[in-house]
């Protein structure tokens, strides 16, 4: 009787133990799924906000704290801006009084380098010229004027305005006094005042597309000023050399 009570002791612990356990591993499991459910929430939350991205601000402007969807929203915005058309109009009347100044080497220049370096300017930037006006009719724009005149700028060389700047306001124009003295001379003279002015001349294309690249917005003219510092670049080291 004794061994009887004792094994009814036995299992009525040992079952009673199975039930903690039970409870206890029922207690964990519920605890385990609010948490991944907790985690499974705060990750879904942070990967559809995803980091954060610091956007500079436009000049005089605050830097933006903007969500990883804003910003992919941002970067695919590339529409032009002011500076954007600035720049293409006041390029095209730079590289046309390039195109006046390389049109008189092939009879006044005595160096055949420095024939040749004109042609090739001239040959690079009358392409860039219609590529600039094709992006402005794109984009709505005019390039302020039909033709190239004496001193680069609209037809006949009387207007010294495009798109509402003039000739002062481009770094790197010659004067009307420098085209003259170009024309004038001859030779060896010539040789020396043409690298003398398209260096200057080239120097200031190169400062006006590193400004658009600051302050523009559109992809294109971005090309199109990457491709301005490069060449003209490469073409100042070959003048200098010359010179």
């Amino acid at each position: 009787m004794l061994i009887r009570r004792t094994t009814t002791t036995a299992r009525a612990a040992r079952a009673a133990s199975l039930a903690v356990t039970a409870v206890a591993a029922a207690l964990a499991l519920a605890l385990t799924g609010c948490e991944a459910d907790g985690g499974d929430k705060a990750g879904d939350k942070a990967k559809d906000s995803g980091p954060s991205v610091i956007a500079p601000g436009k000049p005089g402007e605050a830097a933006k704290k903007l969500t990883a969807e804003e910003a992919a929203k941002a970067k695919d915005d590339d529409s032009p801006n002011a500076a954007d058309f600035s720049y293409v109009r006041m390029m095209i009347q730079h590289h046309r009084q390039a195109l006046v100044m390389t049109a008189l080497a092939p009879d006044r220049a005595k160096s055949s380098k420095v024939k040749r370096l004109a042609e090739r300017i001239s040959a690079g930037q009358k392409p860039e010229i219609e590529a600039m006006k094709g992006w402005l009719q794109t984009n709505g724009g005019t390039d302020g004027g039909t033709g190239s005149g004496t001193d680069g700028g609209t037809e006949g060389g009387t207007a010294g305005h495009e798109g509402g700047h003039d000739h002062g306001s481009m770094p790197g124009m010659a004067t009307q006094k420098q085209l003259d003295q170009l024309r004038a001379a001859s030779g060896a003279e010539f040789d020396k005042l043409f690298l003398k002015l398209m260096i200057t001349h080239h120097s200031g294309a190169i400062s006006m597309a590193t400004d658009v690249l600051a302050k523009g917005n559109n992809v294109k003219v971005e090309e199109m000023a990457d491709d301005v510092i490069a060449q003209q670049s490469a073409e100042i080291r070959r003048m200098q050399q010359l010179g």
